[in-house]
């Protein structure tokens, strides 16, 4: 079956499509990231954990719903060869542990990008939303990406880490020899994202980083959060990391940069047996964070790209394998990793009806 994945991350740099055939194994025919116009990324941060107006997230949604359209007709692969498409969209919300609201503890999230209209666009069955169902069985809602690491990186021998740093950097570990239930994964703390924030739009390479100086007064002060040292499952993300953390730390890119690092380090060192941890993500072009990295853990760092997955493409391919599962009634989120109180099928279907109608 021929799926294609469409996500754009908490970095909000672009679209990133995977086009993947799926049946005995998983064959990767096409990837792409689409950049979004200036205009769109700057009113997508402008709704992001911020006051605003529904009108704007509105029409945010709909207009997301034709730009992720858009960039699955880019990858030029024929709409009329693809059966199904799972849209994770744009994060603009997720908090995943509950919170005191209208006399209730709520955990909610929100993404944007409306399937309905990318159903309507390509004419093919479009699965979105993926991450309310395992917060309704009382997951985080996060990480969903362990799912596919323990597909692509299980090893009879060798115990690994998966590390995806996208704007937030997130773990799963996978034993050797593991079953899906030995599986942990979370949040590690901030990817790219406070990076980005402090030289935006990104610090190419980690030059500035590499020629800055860390304040390490300020650095000690942020690792004794207490989040750094509680117990998975856990998730965080813009609510932690985004501007009022760059406005209230006066942080420089020298010390965000060592910041992720040692972030990274801390949760990796909770597991000593890790032989490897391969890293995916706009992260892994980071050449001085990957030096840090290299630096900081006794595990091998490689990349996804030394399996033959693209370090962009991951979590395309996720949502991908994720929406192949829901068709298939089957489910796709990882309990031992996200909190759920049990497997659930996830995601939300918008019918392809230019497709049923023989368009």
């Amino acid at each position: 079956m021929r799926v294609a994945g469409l996500i754009s991350g908490t970095s909000v740099d672009g679209i990133d499509v995977a086009v993947v055939d799926i049946g005995e194994g998983l064959h990767v025919v096409a990837t792409s990231t689409v950049p979004y116009p200036p205009e769109v990324r700057d009113a997508i941060l402008s709704v992001s954990n911020a006051a605003t107006h529904t009108a704007t997230i509105a029409r945010l949604n709909f207009l997301l719903g034709e730009l992720f359209a858009e960039a699955l007709r880019e990858t030029g692969v024929p709409l009329e060869t693809i059966e199904l498409i799972g849209s994770h969209g744009q994060t603009i919300f997720h908090e995943g542990e509950p919170v005191e609201f209208c006399g209730r503890r709520i955990a909610s999230t929100m993404q944007i990008g409306e399937a309905a209209v990318i159903a309507e666009h390509t004419g093919i069955e479009t699965i979105s939303d993926f991450r309310p169902s395992d917060m309704a069985a009382g997951g985080k809602g996060a990480p969903l990406v362990p799912f596919l690491d323990y597909q692509l990186f299980r090893h009879p021998e060798l115990a690994r880490i998966a590390l995806n740093i996208g704007g937030i950097a997130n773990i799963t570990v996978i034993p050797a020899h593991a079953k899906p239930d030995d599986v942990v994964a979370f949040d590690t703390g901030p990817g790219n994202m406070v990076m980005d924030a402090v030289a935006p739009p990104f610090d190419r390479d980690g030059e500035r980083a590499r020629a800055g100086r860390v304040d390490a007064m300020l650095l000690e002060r942020l690792l004794a959060d207490p989040y750094y040292r509680r117990e998975p499952p856990k998730s965080c993300g813009r609510e932690q990391y985004g501007a009022e953390f760059v406005r209230q730390t006066g942080i420089d890119i020298a010390t965000a940069t060592d910041l992720t690092a040692r972030t990274i380090a801390l949760a990796v060192g909770r597991y000593p047996a890790t032989r490897e941890v391969i890293v995916s993500g706009g992260g892994a072009h980071n050449r001085y964070l990957m030096e840090r990295l290299a630096t900081l853990l006794e595990a091998r760092v490689c990349t996804s790209a030394d399996f033959g997955i693209g370090v962009d493409s991951k979590e395309a391919i996720l949502f991908a394998l994720l929406a192949y599962q829901t068709c298939h009634g089957r489910p796709g989120n990882l309990p031992s990793a996200t909190g759920a109180r049990h497997p659930a099928i996830l995601g939300k279907l918008s019918s392809g009806t230019k497709r049923k109608m023989g368009a």
